[in-house]
């Protein structure tokens, strides 16, 4: 069939478009390839001329600079300074144990550090620089600068290392740093690049490990030329990482300093808290210990001296220690029939120095009894059978309740390490945790927060600080972030009586302020600053009826590890509480004879914001305060003194 011409001329302009997009794509095509090669030989022809001379361009992780953390005031508490190291990186050096052997030459190597870093180098990417030496002086430094044609993939660094001036003062709170592990890595669900690079420290303990995230900022990298014997040549281009954010924390340093001085030598904790806003003033565990040893690796022969210390200075006391509350946990008991309508202030019971109960005798503190006491004495001497009655009316229940309200067996949520919940016990937890009936026996001992109650120097402090103010206070940490000041947590009313409260305030305002108060001798004589307080002795072994039919054995008596602890809590001033304060000492004694001193200073001190005058002291005691601060071993105000950032 023959075409028509009006079908010829559709075909030929078909094919003309077509030739005309196919020569369109050819022509850009050529335009692309001509682009790409004009970029090589024209834009790109240094970094080529390099790679053509046997040199090469090699990315670095730069290591963030981590955040600095202060006190309320500014004075620094953990800080970085600089560190002069080496580092070997195996794509660079070709035969690493050759080079490392060469290095040993320059500088000073222990076989067990070249070892290390043999067993690094098979591990890590070869990409990866390992840290041959740290903390190294200025002339190893210049010398490994000297020698580097001779060590291939060698380099000399200057870089950040973590450091703790006021040592022991906050070894407990903000705890210290670490190279990071292979446990690190595993609990880590999308690591960090930079957390591969070796010797790369992360917080190991307390506020370094709780806030890390915040702390340890982000990454930065740079490009280097590196020679074909691994020499660096020159820094092409950096981009800078992000610095990890500052905290400002809650905590006085000059406070912090005092209370820890003052707990000496004691197995002990303290904990100073604002009533008002939750803040902790110090939060103090003794003994401490020297967290830099972490931070440069600590010897075996330290570890091993901390470790088997039976004061335990590795432990923060002050929110890890579960201790029985004592006579401190009589608050709780006392509000609880208050609040239940079974007991009045007013209301007496007879004291005859025991309190029979199914056959059995629970004695009182005092042998020979109180005779009839009501609430306020009660407290005020610390009459144990007045709770053993009181205790049986309301039962555990009501109490245990009470305790939760007033911030008992409760894990406060604070950056810190291994806090302790306590134990708040009732019927149903003895049901499900011993599988037994809840007996009156262990009500009469809970009453006076011994038996299973448990509670740590932080719980007790927000104890107090609920019943001075009236308001579910909690306690708070960290004051900022970067500088983003972080929220006060609202306080809401307990909901307890006014009334009921005051009634409690006033018992412990007897404790310290009337003669047959268990802590008169720890009064302040300044009446504007009085103290409200209430003493507590913990038993820690069980005293036979065999022993106790030929005397008791005094604490002086018995081996350090079998005396009772000794505890107390207060706030003050009374009548405008300002701040709430808890000091247990592990095996002390009596809370009154050893605990209340202590408080009664660190109060002072708080309130003063200094050394108070020794008029604030009775005044048969003033010669020995004046000989304690004399021993007292105290930071100069000058040796903490705000620092800004040290960049490398």
């Amino acid at each position: 069939m023959r075409r028509t011409a009006r079908d010829s001329d559709e075909s030929a302009r078909r094919i003309t478009r077509r030739a005309l997009f196919l020569g369109g794509a050819q022509l850009a095509w050529i335009a692309v390839l001509g682009a790409r090669m004009r970029y090589m030989q024209v834009d790109q022809a240094e970094e080529f001329r390099l790679l053509a001379e046997e040199n090469r361009v090699a990315i670095r992780l730069i290591p963030p600079e981590r955040g600095q953390i202060f006190d309320r005031n500014g004075v620094l508490i953990a800080g970085n300074e600089q560190n002069y190291r080496v580092v070997i990186t195996r794509e660079d050096a070709g035969d690493v144990e050759a080079v490392l052997d060469r290095l040993s030459k320059v500088i000073p190597l222990s076989p067990e550090d070249i070892e290390r870093t043999l067993r690094e180098v098979k591990r890590r990417s070869a990409f990866v620089p390992i840290v041959v030496a740290d903390r190294l002086s200025w002339e190893d430094l210049a010398r490994v600068s000297v020698n580097a044609p001779a060590l291939p993939g060698v380099t000399a660094e200057v870089g950040l290392s973590r450091h703790y001036p006021l040592v022991e003062d906050f070894s407990h709170i903000v705890g210290y740093v670490g190279p990071v592990s292979e446990s690190d890595l595993a609990q880590i669900e999308n690591p960090d690049p930079v957390l591969q690079i070796p010797k790369f420290q992360i917080g190991k303990v307390g506020v370094e490990r709780r806030m890390e995230d915040a702390l340890r900022g982000s990454a930065g990298s740079r490009r280097i030329e590196v020679n074909s014997v691994g020499r660096v040549m020159r820094e092409l281009g950096r981009q800078e990482g992000v610095a990890g954010a500052d905290l400002r924390l809650t905590i006085d340093a000059g406070l912090q300093n005092y209370v820890q001085a003052r707990l000496g030598a004691e197995s002990a904790a303290a904990v100073v808290m604002d009533v008002q806003t939750g803040d902790l003033l110090a939060i103090a565990s003794a003994p401490g210990y020297d967290p830099n040893l972490f931070v440069r690796g600590i010897s075996s022969t330290d570890y091993r001296a901390l470790m088997e210390n039976d004061h335990r200075p590795l432990s923060n006391k002050s929110v890890q220690g579960a201790y029985p509350p004592g006579s401190t946990y009589k608050m709780v008991t006392a509000l609880a029939a208050l609040e239940a309508g079974v007991i009045t202030p007013e209301t007496t019971v007879r004291c005859p120095g025991y309190y029979e109960s199914g056959g059995r005798r629970f004695h009182c503190w005092r042998g020979g009894g109180h005779g009839p006491v009501n609430l306020r004495r009660s407290l005020a001497e610390s009459c144990d059978v007045y709770y053993y009655d009181i205790a049986q009316r309301v039962g555990i229940d009501a109490i245990a309740d009470m305790a939760a309200r007033l911030g008992l067996g409760q894990r406060h949520d604070l950056p810190l390490s291994a806090i302790s919940e306590g134990l708040n016990p009732n019927k149903q937890w003895k049901l499900e945790r011993r599988g037994q009936e809840w007996r009156i026996g262990d009500t009469i001992n809970a009453s006076i927060g011994q038996g299973y109650v448990l509670t740590s120097p932080l719980q007790l402090a927000v104890m107090t600080a609920r019943i001075a103010s009236g308001r579910a206070v909690v306690p708070r940490l960290v004051m900022a972030i970067g500088d983003q000041d972080q929220p006060v947590p609202e306080a809401p009313p307990l909901g307890l009586s006014a009334a009921h409260l005051a009634a409690i305030r006033d018992g412990m305002y007897a404790v310290m302020n009337i003669q047959s108060g268990s802590a008169y001798s720890s009064r302040i004589e300044e009446p504007t600053m009085r103290l409200a307080g209430k003493t507590g002795t913990s038993q820690v072994r069980n005293i036979t009826a065999a022993e106790r039919a030929r005397g008791v054995l005094r604490n002086d008596q018995l081996p350090w590890n079998r005396r009772d602890h000794a505890l107390y809590v207060a706030f003050a001033p009374h009548d405008a509480p300002k701040i709430a304060v808890s000091v247990v000492v592990e095996h002390g004694g009596g809370g009154g004879a050893v605990a209340a001193p202590v408080a009664r200073d660190i109060v002072l001190q708080a309130l003063y914001g200094g050394l108070p005058p020794l008029t604030a002291y009775p005044s048969s005691q003033r010669n020995r305060i004046e000989s304690q601060r004399r021993d007292l071993r105290l930071r100069e105000p000058s040796a903490a003194a705000p620092q800004g950032r040290t960049r490398a």
